[in-house]
């Protein structure tokens, strides 16, 4: 997952993926847990990965490590 967020500003191709559809991809988070996650650090559910600012990125990765 952090491997994603650090390529999504060069990769178009990840760039454009979804929050929701990488979060729902790791193992043990489907989608109430994705949505509790983007909830918790404040990213809306259309929101892609390119869009990402500084701090939600670290918040993500914090908060996803929990689950």
């Amino acid at each position: 997952s952090s491997e994603l967020l650090e390529k999504a500003p060069n990769d178009e191709l990840i760039g454009k993926m979804k929050v929701a559809s990488v979060l729902e991809s790791l193992p043990g988070i489907g989608k109430v847990r994705s949505k509790k996650i983007m909830d918790a650090v404040g990213i809306t559910e259309t929101r892609r990965l390119q869009g990402l600012g500084v701090k939600q990125k670290q918040n993500l990765l914090e908060e996803a490590s929990k689950a």
